[in-house]
């Protein structure tokens, strides 16, 4: 292959590492493998910022990684969000964790925002997107969702359910404007560059290691990232191959068997 052997490695979470509360087998030794790895955890979730994050692995009995070795769709958001426009004005949709994340960089202004962020979460109501609505078309605000995800998992009282995504929420915004989004999270590029950028790595030396083939996989092959999939997601194991998506490097169907893989065909690449 012309591509360098990865010697870095971003890493989602949410079917990767764990299920709800509940750590996924062979995710607290594949971390801990990890210690001297260069790796940022990346999420499309909006709601958690990285504190809470790593507090939440702590409670699952996974070890603890810091803070800044997290990326989420909502801090990608608030730093795209600042380059573009310093001092920008905002007015933010969905949980009370975006709209925290954007106040540290930016100014909550429902009447004079330059951008209408829309990100996972409740909180969306016909009085919100009539807010939102005449922002982006009386003031030119613009309009940005975190992530394009139409649906998410989650695990309420031990049940199984699916939750509208970013993408679900945005979508009435896109309707009634008739604008585009522009979207940070994966697939796009944007969260996948600044998570590089974080580790002072080229594309072509990292491995994305997702459960998602739509979103983990077919964003970071677009960039000529290293990609590996297990199966412990909502792609389960027998499910067949999306025609459009190019295949992964490793397709596994969980982090212990691709930690043999790797330790046979990427040596030193998990050193601890």
């Amino acid at each position: 292959m012309s591509r360098p052997t990865p010697h870095a490695i971003l890493l989602d979470m949410d079917g990767v590492l764990y299920h709800g509360e509940q750590p996924l087998p062979g995710a607290a030794t594949f971390l801990e493998r990890l210690a001297e790895t260069p790796c940022v955890l990346v999420t499309n979730n909006p709601i958690r910022s990285p504190e809470q994050i790593t507090e939440r692995l702590a409670t699952m009995g996974l070890p603890r990684p810091e803070p800044a070795a997290i990326l989420t769709s909502a801090d990608a958001t608030s730093r795209w969000l600042a380059r573009t426009r310093p001092d920008f004005r905002f007015f933010a949709v969905g949980a009370p964790g975006l709209r925290e994340t954007l106040r540290q960089v930016g100014v909550e202004d429902p009447d004079q925002a330059d951008f209408v962020v829309v990100g996972e979460g409740p909180g969306l109501d016909f009085e919100q997107l009539t807010i939102g609505i005449n922002l982006i078309l009386q003031r030119g605000a613009r309009l940005i969702a975190t992530n394009p995800d139409a649906t998410v998992d989650e695990v309420r009282d031990g049940r199984h359910m699916l939750l509208p995504g970013g993408g679900a929420l945005v979508a009435p915004f896109a309707a009634a404007t008739g604008v585009t989004p522009t979207v940070i999270g994966k697939p796009e590029p944007l969260l996948y560059e600044m998570a590089l950028e974080r580790l002072d790595c080229p594309a072509g030396a990292c491995l994305m290691i997702g459960d998602r083939p739509d979103t983990d996989i077919a964003g970071a092959e677009r960039l000529g990232m290293w990609t590996a999939l297990v199966r412990t997601g909502r792609f389960a194991p027998g499910a067949r191959w999306p025609a459009a998506i190019p295949e992964p490097d490793w397709d596994v169907t969980d982090l212990a068997t691709l930690t043999k893989e790797l330790e046979a065909t990427c040596p030193g690449l998990l050193a601890g």
